[in-house]
């Protein structure tokens, strides 16, 4: 059993990571005062190198943490010592990418803001698999923390279009207010007239397995509308004359003519279906770059096929 989220709560504790957990954390913040809550404290992962040479920074969420003068901590443990200072009455879970073990949540109550419209894509990489799948729309839930994988009631929704040019970052982004303002609304409605109760996930669920190099390489079989939002994704990768060639930028176009899928004619590269102009590469130990620089130190051949 989870513990249940408590009618009056009181001291929060945040759990996160990467960039996409702050705009929730900072709307919490400001929104606490006037709703007598506290952020007692902040769980986040320990302080790294990000270079060989480069002094250990703090993940997103606990610099921003220690700008807003929350205490930070490193270890779920920490949810148990706040007892001493009055206990953590709600935590809140945004991409903290950390199993929390169940004796834990059957002490501390807690809610999770996901990435998705659950249950369509439960599971680690949400954002990027409603891209690549073509999803027209997708959006944020606000669901109660079970002990399966993104399977717990869902207390607030809100959705949100994809945009034809719309990347992961900027999808991830635009999500992020959308559950920050989402986080509050809710919390404002449990300080007025409780939680209520959360509404079970209804449809059939898709899963969102955490992406690998192999599902970001370019097929050039498949179709141009394809390849353009594995793109947009973020990562997605060929090979030039056996070398490893980026693509961050693209669009799809008319078919580049009666040439092998990956064939390069100028800008374009033949697929499986229509054309895909590339906009943006990275060839390998070089910065990104617009593709007609590349092209003019490059020089490729007009036979010449990407992932050959």
């Amino acid at each position: 059993m989870t513990a249940p989220v408590p009618t009056r709560p009181r001291r929060l504790a945040y759990l996160g990571n990467p960039e996409a957990a702050v705009p929730p954390l900072r709307a919490l913040a400001e929104a606490a005062p006037s709703l007598d809550l506290e952020v007692a404290l902040v769980v986040t992962s320990p302080p790294r190198r990000r270079g060989r040479r480069a002094d250990p920074t703090p993940t997103p969420v606990g610099a921003a943490a220690a700008e807003l003068g929350v205490p930070v901590a490193h270890d779920l443990d920490a949810l148990g010592e706040a007892d001493a200072d009055g206990g953590i009455d709600l935590a809140v879970v945004v991409a903290y990418g950390r199993l929390i073990p169940v004796d834990l949540l059957a002490r501390v109550p807690m809610v999770n803001l996901h990435f998705s419209l659950l249950p369509r894509w439960r599971g680690a990489a949400p954002v990027e698999r409603a891209l690549m799948a073509g999803d027209d729309r997708t959006g944020v839930c606000l669901m109660e923390v079970a002990e399966g994988l993104d399977t717990g009631g869902v207390w607030a929704r809100a959705t949100t279009a994809i945009g034809s040019e719309d990347t992961a970052t900027a999808l991830r982004e635009r999500l992020s207010h959308l559950g920050a303002d989402l986080l509050v609304g809710w919390l404002r409605g449990v300080v007025a007239d409780g939680p209520g109760v959360a509404e079970p996930q209804v449809g059939e669920p898709t899963w969102a397995h955490k992406l690998d190099r192999a599902d970001l390489w370019l097929d050039w079989d498949r179709t141009a509308d394809e390849l353009h939002r594995l793109i947009r994704v973020g990562g997605a990768h060929t090979t030039f004359r056996g070398e490893p060639l980026k693509a961050w930028a693209a669009e799809p176009t008319a078919s580049a003519g009666d040439v092998a899928p990956g064939t390069l004619v100028g800008d374009v590269v033949a697929t499986g279906g229509g054309g895909l102009r590339l906009v943006e590469v990275q060839p390998a130990g070089r910065t990104r770059m617009a593709f007609d620089a590349w092209a003019a130190g490059a020089r490729p051949r007009g036979d010449e096929r990407l992932g050959a």
